[in-house]
């Protein structure tokens, strides 16, 4: 099901990444959420969370523990 906010994204999201990669994690999941409506409700849902995912992954990277912020090159 689509996230209205931040606050509804599951609990490892949350707990991981920061609040700015949260936001792109939301909007990729919202947007892949309606994208892959003629899914059945998992495979959505399994679809929906990876784009999410490689979303966050563009834009952050991991280092160490902790997700950061790519830099511009």
């Amino acid at each position: 099901m689509p996230y209205a906010s931040i606050d509804d994204l599951p609990p490892p999201v949350r707990a991981h990444l920061p609040e700015h990669a949260q936001e792109v994690y939301l909007g990729a999941f919202n947007n892949a959420w309606l994208k892959y409506a003629s899914c059945g409700l998992l495979e959505r849902e399994q679809t929906a969370h990876r784009v999410a995912w490689a979303a966050v992954k563009h834009k952050y990277e991991k280092v160490g523990n902790r997700w950061v912020e790519r830099k511009e090159s």
